[in-house]
């Protein structure tokens, strides 16, 4: 049985969460150790207090979910981000700029990756793939690697349609081996996350970490 604990990103984005949802998270996080939690950045700094030196990397996000604000609008969630207590950034690319052909897409990423890398910090590239065709994952692959992405990632949960294995194994065939993979979006039990690590995944985001975890008791 694969060790899948140590893939999961522990994920709750959603608009109604409260400060007891943000510790409970945490608690999970250690109780099951995954690798990390990702809180929305109203959150980052309660995460990091109730982390504390457990070795839980903190997560957050900027330019979420639709990836349609202004650049110097994410570079300042991502500087708060990092300086609220973040260890990774994941930013929502621009798919408009993307769709429309115009190559300021590249250039945000770069700026995003450049400045995440500033302060020794990752960032992962939220490329949104359930609005692409396969080609379009393969162009936006090589367009984030080139950009300086640590990471690219399939989906922000509230697109039509999350991670699928087919699309991981697209992306993984189109990047460069130094940049990982983070599949995300309607993961749901222990049979996905398998299939979507076996697929190429690298980090599993999902709001269902617990019941995945807990249904391997059964």
């Amino acid at each position: 049985m694969i060790p899948i604990a140590s893939y999961i990103e522990h994920t709750n984005l959603s608009p109604t969460l409260t400060i007891k949802n943000i510790d409970q998270l945490v608690e999970d996080a250690k109780k099951f150790n995954f690798i990390g939690v990702c809180v929305p950045p109203f959150w980052v700094k309660r995460a990091k207090r109730e982390i504390g030196n457990a070795p839980i990397k903190l997560m957050t996000v900027a330019g979420f979910p639709l990836g349609y604000s202004m650049t110097e609008t994410k570079l300042d969630e991502i500087k708060r981000g990092i300086e609220n207590g973040a260890d990774e950034i994941d930013v929502v690319w621009n798919i408009t700029s993307f769709k429309t052909g115009i190559p300021w897409t590249k250039i945000e990423i770069a700026k995003c990756s450049k400045l995440t890398h500033d302060y020794q910090k990752l960032v992962k590239v939220i490329i949104e793939t359930a609005y692409l065709s396969n080609e379009e994952i393969i162009e936006a692959c090589k367009l984030c690697a080139d950009a300086g992405a640590d990471f690219v990632k399939t989906s922000t949960g509230f697109a039509p349609s999350g991670a699928k294995a087919e699309c991981i194994r697209l992306m993984r065939a189109s990047l460069p081996t130094q940049v990982r993979i983070k599949a995300s979006g309607g993961i749901k039990t222990y049979e996905q996350v398998v299939e979507l690590i076996d697929a190429g995944a690298d980090r599993i985001g999902t709001s269902s970490a617990v019941k995945i975890m807990e249904s391997l008791k059964l």
